[in-house]
């Protein structure tokens, strides 16, 4: 019994997590949302990798009921190109954050310690509720894309279906149920621990204040993205 349920779950671990880490245009897609969100980049992943089953169980489904009705592979090309246009969109939007001037305000400081002086420098302020929620918003808003991109993914390459071939094999709709809830966990886990490591290697740059070293993973981010996404646009 622990062989009939173990097989099937590492075929459907090891496939959909082959098929994650072996596609340039997914990790591409959240590699500039995983560098801003740092230390919470594993929700990134997390909610990609949601949306991109739920955008695989759709088209699938419209498959399975609407095969002779919806042109299944116009919907699936046209997302292609859709992906493609998101990714370029993700790349220039990580340029746009690289060249961005943080803004920074300045205060006047009095030193009465032997020559009275009075200086300005650049002063950062302290959290405060406006600020958190300013960027609950915007976790919010990057958890939501992230989610739409993995659904667009998913929308994207009839090809999905040649990872369940497998399925025939199984002598029983049991392991096949077993397989299709490995492909699922492999899937949330490959890009879930894909994002957390970019975060972590994110974070560490920050916080070592190594501001060229933070905006050269920026720029790496946003050139692969623009790169994939030229290439899903007119290569495919």
């Amino acid at each position: 019994m622990y062989l009939q349920i173990s097989f099937p779950l590492f075929a459907g671990l090891l496939a959909s997590i082959l098929h994650v880490i072996m596609g340039p245009d997914h990790l591409a897609a959240v590699i500039p949302f995983a560098i801003e969100s740092k230390r919470k980049a594993w929700k990134i992943g997390l909610f990609w990798g949601i949306g991109h089953i739920f955008g695989m169980a759709l088209i699938g489904f419209l498959f399975v009921l609407f095969k002779t009705l919806i042109p299944i592979e116009k919907i699936s090309g046209y997302s292609e190109q859709l992906v493609g246009l998101v990714l370029i969109m993700i790349g220039f939007w990580a340029f746009y954050r690289i060249f961005k001037n943080e803004p920074q305000h300045k205060h006047l400081h009095i030193h009465s310690e032997n020559n009275p002086m009075i200086h300005k420098h650049p002063h950062e302020h302290e959290k405060n509720s406006s600020h958190e929620h300013q960027h609950q918003k915007k976790e919010k808003q990057g958890l939501i894309t992230s989610f739409s991109i993995g659904i667009l993914h998913g929308l994207a390459g009839i090809a999905h279906f040649i990872l369940f071939i497998p399925i025939l094999g199984f002598e029983d709709n049991f392991d096949a149920s077993i397989y299709i809830l490995g492909f699922i966990i492999g899937i949330i886990i490959a890009m879930t621990l894909f994002s957390a490591i970019m975060g972590s290697i994110s974070s560490f740059a920050k916080n070592e204040h190594n501001q060229t070293l933070f905006k050269g993973i920026r720029l790496a981010g946003g050139i692969f993205a623009v790169i994939i996404g030229i290439y899903w646009m007119v290569g495919i």
